[in-house]
């Protein structure tokens, strides 16, 4: 994916990011510091990313507003990268423009012994967000198919089971009225490189690193590999990847916005309307 700068107006971002469904995947031919759709350079990119924080507080109310009269409807984004890719980040720049009351954010670590004596999905389906909310995940179920597959955790057989488990989880979900909006943080072995090295850098930032983050740089092809399977294994008309470049931090939060943003709008909420008769409980008010 070469670098291109038309406006997300001419045309949905979720268009522009969308893996092709059905096609193999190369990482390798998409650019991770491309900002395709971005507006035009870094500081127009920030502008527009707080402009449109505000749409996303109200829609974000709207859908919240809307659960209490039994709209079972939700949003659940899915953040997966490689360390140092930004999911973190995006939580923090991207989220942090929402209520947290409505929000149900979720990191997903290596699995407890309580977990692993559960299916996979066990303690994803747990952490799920409820009608109204907009669900986070740091990391998520496609982590059993990309470190399982990579560190060789199952048999091949097993881990082939997964791919389809999870397209039947997901299809599960968009019945149930959640909307996916999973989002492959694209980032290149470069940066991610002078990214950790800021890390080791700055003494404040040293608890986010570990030396085992080293050891998995030298896995990097087989990531990549393990991210292309899943992206092509898992991505449907319903439940889509996107393919974010990620070099750029403000463009990963523009990106993220925008497609948070599409998706709350074609969702389009709406407040419900009150049972009570207004004009009277004015008077009421109005005359204690």
């Amino acid at each position: 994916m070469s670098s291109d700068h038309t406006t997300a107006s001419r045309g949905s971002l979720r268009e522009l990011l969308r893996v092709p469904v059905g096609e193999r995947v190369e990482l390798s031919a998409y650019d991770a510091a491309a900002t395709p759709g971005a507006p035009d350079g870094k500081a127009a990119g920030l502008a527009a990313t707080t402009t449109i924080g505000p749409r996303l507080a109200e829609l974000q109310e709207r859908l919240y507003a809307a659960s209490t009269a039994g709209d079972r409807r939700r949003v659940l984004l899915v953040l997966q990268g490689m360390d140092t890719s930004g999911k973190g980040g995006t939580v923090k720049h991207v989220i942090g423009h929402l209520n947290p009351s409505g929000c149900r954010v979720h990191a997903f670590k290596a699995p407890t012994a309580e977990e692993r004596a559960h299916p996979f999905l066990w303690r994803v389906t747990r952490a799920l967000p409820h009608a109204g909310e907009i669900g986070i995940f740091d990391r998520s179920h496609y982590e059993d198919v990309l470190i399982a597959r990579v560190r060789g955790l199952v048999p091949p057989a097993e881990l082939e089971e997964r791919y389809g488990e999870i397209d039947a989880f997901e299809r599960s979900l968009a019945d149930d009225g959640v909307t996916l909006v999973k989002v492959f943080l694209h980032l290149s072995y470069e940066e991610q490189r002078d990214r950790l090295l800021e890390r080791l850098d700055n003494p404040d930032k040293h608890w986010k690193f570990s030396p085992g983050d080293i050891d998995e740089r030298a896995l990097w092809p087989a990531y990549q590999e393990a991210y292309e399977i899943a992206l092509a294994r898992c991505a449907t008309d319903r439940t889509p990847w996107y393919l974010v470049p990620a070099d750029r931090k403000w463009y990963r939060n523009w990106a993220i916005s925008t497609l948070l943003l599409e998706h709350l709008e074609e969702l389009d909420p709406r407040y419900p309307k009150g049972d009570f008769d207004v004009a009277e409980c004015r008077r009421r008010l109005l005359t204690q």
